[in-house]
């Protein structure tokens, strides 16, 4: 937020915009590719985490989160190599999705909004 320029404050103020107006037709459409990258990066992170989930669900295997779910595949003496990959495959649809559904906002609004 601090990369806009103060000049589009001010000439929205010129121009009658009222603060509130101003933070919901100008700044946020400015910010919104950035939030939107900050979202797909937190929530791929999040999605795939394991050792923070290991960490903290322990005993309770119904809580557990889908990289968890994937030690059901893994035995001691011959870990099921073709399960984990359909597990895994099936792991990142949710990811694709919502990828899919945000990548326009990751490129818009990158032209900028004032010429120096």
């Amino acid at each position: 937020m601090k990369g806009v320029p103060e000049a589009l404050e001010e000439a929205a103020r010129i121009d009658g915009a009222s603060r509130a107006r101003f933070l919901w037709q100008i700044l946020f459409p400015l910010v919104l590719p950035g939030l939107v990258a900050t979202s797909v990066f937190s929530f791929i992170s999040t999605w795939n985490d394991f050792l923070f989930a290991k960490s903290f669900i322990i005993s309770d295997i119904s809580q557990s989160t889908l990289p968890m779910a994937l030690l059901v595949f893994y035995k001691p003496d011959e870990p099921d190599w073709g399960g984990v990959m359909a597990a895994s495959t099936v792991m990142t649809i949710p990811v694709l999705v919502f990828f899919v559904l945000v990548q326009r906002r990751l490129v818009s609004g990158l032209g900028g909004a004032v010429k120096d």
